[in-house]
């Protein structure tokens, strides 16, 4: 196994699954190198001589995006290798900016998320004309415009101002 595929599965890993930072109180024992399956070891057998080495948090982390990796189709394979690919090519402001978009996608509530899924659904739908419109017209907006869209559209970033209405 090639070092580019395990750390695309350390990365891949690192944005599927939330911070681990709120376990380390807790000693981690890592994971045995013997505990691993054999499609596990097969996969991982780059990192076979330094195992015991890596810290217990990142055995952790590379067995289970081992197991993840093994679980894709051939097709979810090839978009992941994609996607680390573009990942590898953002600078470090933009993979923040990812980062930060992740993190507030993950504080909404599921329906609020199903919302935002619903919108790219349609989005993805319109043809590559309409939606090459849709851009140009949000790369025209001033700063100010494009809050105004975001507010309007994500309600819960925005301030909550108590309500004094009587219900009923």
């Amino acid at each position: 196994m090639n070092r580019k595929l395990i750390w695309i599965l350390a990365a891949w890993l690192a944005f599927a699954t939330p911070s681990m930072a709120a376990d380390e109180q807790q000693p981690d024992p890592g994971v045995a190198w013997e505990s691993l399956t054999e499609a596990q070891q097969q996969l991982l057998a780059g990192e076979k001589e330094e195992w015991n080495a890596l810290p217990p948090g990142r055995q952790q982390a590379m067995a289970i995006g081992a197991e993840r990796w093994l679980s894709m189709s051939p097709e979810q394979q090839v978009k992941t290798r994609e996607r680390w690919d573009k990942w590898k090519e953002l600078t470090p402001e933009q993979r923040q900016k990812l980062r930060e978009r992740w993190r507030r996608f993950h504080e909404l509530t599921p329906e609020e998320k199903e919302a935002l899924r619903e919108k790219y659904r349609r989005f993805q739908s319109l043809s590559a004309e309409q939606r090459e419109a849709l851009r140009e017209r949000w790369r025209q907006m001033t700063p100010e415009q494009r809050q105004r869209v975001m507010n309007r559209r994500l309600p819960q970033q925005r301030p909550r101002a108590p309500t004094s209405r009587n219900p009923g």
